[in-house]
């Protein structure tokens, strides 16, 4: 061995020196027999930070039932479904309700695929080895995303309500339609550089790429089977007096003292069949409740009708307190658009008080947000926190862990990986927030019933994207938006897909 490589080794006497420390503590070992019998997060878990985060909301958004992205990278679409749902469920008056999220699926995989080969005709100079292309060539058509890529498809294909679309085995579990898909692309692109190296002109190669579609589109159908070009849609609304218990019609409660009602008091109200009394309704088994009928509707003309946003009308924020990201800029990422058409993703990046003054205008005016964070970080899974007081490592493992959000960021140590939305907040009593309140697309048995709370200091260190509605905006981050963007390369921090 020579000198310089005993100097990089790992020495024996240091060693001996190591496990002595270890042995003398007995903190060490009460900590060692916790981890290696129920895990480091379970034997790191804090009962008292579990008790200082009650799932109670000052501010709460009541919201469908939970869904579920299982073993897939769809948590985007997912969040960004669930923030549509909400908004159309209240509208049209219904108890529950859920988009198609395969429908998505199968287009982003399209438009992923056909970007993926695009960028591969912009790029066919590039050798394979540059950092540019190896960004490319990471995830032809892998499933993350963001909220821009999903008001994309939404544009261009419309939505479509579940039972139009439901899941199918390889949309609940994608990995291997990718990864077959993806080997494909990637002999795609082998040929279409083989063919430019070879004197190939530019609308010969297109011609090909088209023709690679054909596989592509093939790949897709057989995977999640053919999207509907139109489809029938039912739901029944809520009966209105779900929501008035003890309070609906009290003409039985109010009659006269010999116990008989001369007149009902129900009668003279324009809606009838809201009445419960018997004088005014006969009950029996069916249901009365009005219903939403629709047959042979497109797509798009479904999403115009039935959902009372517009997906362009939101805005991307980010708190990313980079020295080489200034705050108050409008950024663009190169080559990560998913629709080839629509453009590259955007976002402003703003201070953390403007960034969370959005957050909390937009729930208290009753509208859910999509929201991107590093959800592995001092995260339970299972019990449903986000919370550095509840997941105590530092004490589990005797270390400190002091990095920052622009650490986190600028080392890879906590980028965004994963899309949820805010459906509640609790503020203190001097009116600021303490706790937010998440609903989460991993099923109702992760989380309390498919929800998570989240301490404000998580809030602070690991979400780094909100979604804002434009009106929900200050006059100067909304001024941004006209802006020329600096462009950012897609390796860059803040450019990795949420999954």
């Amino acid at each position: 061995m020579t000198a310089n490589a005993s100097a990089r080794a790992i020495k024996p006497e240091l060693l001996r020196t190591y496990t002595e420390d270890f042995n003398k503590d007995r903190a060490n070992l009460i900590a060692a027999d916790a981890a290696v019998s129920a895990g480091v997060l379970k034997a790191a878990t804090d009962y008292r930070g579990v008790r200082a985060l009650p799932r109670d909301f000052s501010i709460e958004l009541k919201q469908g039932s939970i869904t579920n992205q299982e073993r897939s990278g769809r948590c985007w679409m997912f969040a960004s479904l669930n923030t549509l749902r909400y908004e159309l469920m209240h509208r049209w008056n219904l108890e529950d309700f859920e988009f198609s999220e395969t429908y998505l699926f199968f287009w982003d995989a399209m438009e992923k695929s056909n970007t993926y080969l695009e960028n591969v005709l912009r790029t066919l100079d590039e050798p394979t080895d540059s950092r540019l292309f190896e960004a490319i060539n990471w995830g032809p058509s892998d499933d993350g995303g963001w909220w821009q890529m999903f008001a994309a498809l939404v544009n261009k294909y419309g939505l479509v309500p579940k039972s139009a679309y439901p899941e199918s085995e390889n949309s609940r579990n994608s990995d291997d339609f990718k990864q077959y898909l993806n080997s494909k692309l990637r002999e795609f692109a082998a040929e279409l550089r083989r063919r430019s190296a070879a004197g190939a002109g530019e609308d010969e190669l297109r011609a090909l790429k088209d023709e690679y579609m054909d596989t592509v589109y093939r790949i897709c159908a057989v995977s999640l089977g053919e999207p509907p070009e139109k489809f029938d849609f039912f739901a029944r609304t809520k009966d209105d007096d779900e929501d008035k218990k003890g309070e609906a019609c009290k003409c039985k409660a109010e009659a006269d003292a010999d116990g008989k009602a001369e007149s009902c008091k129900c009668e003279d109200k324009s809606d009838a069949k809201a009445c419960k009394c018997d004088k005014n309704k006969d009950k029996t088994g069916k249901d009365e409740r009005p219903q939403i009928r629709e047959i042979g509707i497109t797509p798009l003309e479904f999403y115009k009708k039935y959902v009372p946003v517009d997906v362009n009308d939101f805005v991307t924020l980010a708190n990313a307190p980079l020295k080489n990201r200034p705050f108050n800029q409008r950024y663009r990422i190169r080559f990560s658009a998913n629709v080839a058409e629509a453009g590259d993703m955007e976002f402003v990046n703003v201070p953390l008080d403007v960034f969370k003054k959005a957050a909390l205008d937009q729930l208290t005016a009753g509208h859910p947000i999509w929201f991107a964070c590093d959800c592995t970080q001092f995260a339970l899974r299972k019990d449903g926190f986000f919370d550095q007081s509840v997941v105590r490592v530092d004490q589990l493992f005797g270390t400190e862990f002091t990095g920052d959000k622009a650490h986190g960021l600028e080392y890879g140590d906590s980028p965004s990986n994963h899309a949820m939305t805010f459906t509640g907040v609790n503020l203190g009593e001097d009116g600021k927030p303490n706790r937010w309140k998440v609903e989460n697309s991993w099923g109702k048995d992760a989380g309390k019933d498919g929800y998570y709370v989240m301490s404000d200091a998580w809030f602070d260190r690991y979400v780094t994207e909100l979604i804002i509605r434009k009106e929900y905006l200050d006059d100067a981050t909304r001024a941004l938006l006209t802006t020329e963007p600096v462009e950012l390369d897609p390796w860059q921090p803040l450019t990795r897909r949420c999954r």
